[in-house]
């Protein structure tokens, strides 16, 4: 199973956001993670995250820990994952 890591790219699984992916941004603590899509690519707005509401996927962007925006799209740019990116899924809980 993927871990919870900065740069790992996750499904949301409740809420508004649900079935939407985003990036791990940073990690507040044992429970909550900074996430962001960005909104504009995957409609996940910049927030924190409680860990049990993702699901990690195999894929990771490479981003430093607290990257912006911006620095997120481009990485993500570079590595040819903004279509991935935009793609909701039905996310399936374990």
């Amino acid at each position: 199973m993927p871990s919870i890591e900065v740069g790992r790219i996750c499904v949301k699984t409740t809420g508004r956001e649900a079935g939407l992916k985003c990036v791990i941004v940073d990690l507040i603590d044992d429970n909550f993670a900074l996430v962001t899509g960005p909104k504009e690519i995957s409609g996940v707005k910049r927030r924190r995250a409680n860990i049990k509401h993702l699901i990690p996927l195999e894929d990771t962007v490479k981003v430093s820990k607290g990257a912006s925006d911006d620095e997120v799209k481009r990485a993500l740019e570079a590595e040819g994952k903004l279509n991935f990116m935009k793609v909701k899924v039905k996310p399936q809980l374990a």
